[in-house]
């Protein structure tokens, strides 16, 4: 009997801790999804594919990578775009969903995403940064978001993340050393940067912001212009 308790121990390890390139996983953990790709091109920074998940068909893009038609790969988390204009491959998607997690094999995907679906940034840095002029810190961005939503604000931080060109807008995470919980605030922008650099931001304020399966933000700065100092 514990043989048999053993091998089944064994046999559900395979199942679950590893992917196939020709049969996807079965009994996937929630949140967690297994497609197979029909067909792709290559633009720019991304991969498009169309992919099939349980008879459903849909599109998605993910960091340039090779593929191939048939292929399965794996994912957790995405953000769902309508009415995408894709200017490099001059059409318009009514839905497409942007990657993050793209993979061969489900364990190379931390299942923590999945349990925090909250986008947050790195641990808090020790930084001491002088607030800009007529401007506003971070912990009081945050201490008055309710009364800020819809507003332009301006404030200066350093680029703790920095993720370009994902939907037409660059996404950067920025600290200035002030707060607790709250230390870390998104913001979008059209303005070049990089990780580790001192900027000046200045955009509006938008609270609940949920862009679909782990991309939510109670708090983000968009349309914001960047100025790297």
């Amino acid at each position: 009997m514990k043989k048999y308790f053993a091998f089944a121990a064994v046999f559900t390890f395979i199942l679950f801790g590893c992917g196939s390139d020709d049969k996807p996983v079965d009994n996937l953990p929630a949140g967690f999804h297994a497609v197979e790709v029909l067909e792709h091109t290559n633009a720019q920074n991304y991969t498009y594919m169309k992919v099939s998940e349980n008879d459903k068909e849909y599109w998605i893009a993910v960091p340039q990578r090779e593929v191939k038609e048939g292929d399965i790969l794996y994912y957790s988390r995405s953000m769902e775009m309508k009415n995408f204009n894709s200017k490099t491959l001059n059409r318009v998607f009514e839905s497409i969903l942007f990657v993050e997690d793209i993979s061969t094999t489900i364990n190379e995907i931390n299942p923590e995403v999945v349990q925090h679906p909250k986008v947050k940034s790195t641990q808090k840095l020790d930084l001491t940064i002088e607030p800009v002029s007529e401007g506003k810190t971070i912990e009081q961005i945050y201490a008055e978001k309710e009364a800020l939503a819809g507003k332009t604000v301006k404030f200066r931080g350093m680029v703790t993340k920095y993720n370009p060109d994902i939907m037409g807008m660059n996404w950067l995470h920025l600290q200035d050393g002030t707060g607790t919980e709250n230390f870390d605030i998104a913001v979008t922008t059209k303005d070049n940067t990089e990780n580790g650099k001192l900027v000046i931001v200045e955009g509006t304020v938008a609270l609940n912001k949920d862009f679909g399966s782990g991309y939510s933000y109670d708090l983000i700065i968009e349309n914001a212009k960047v100025i790297t100092e």
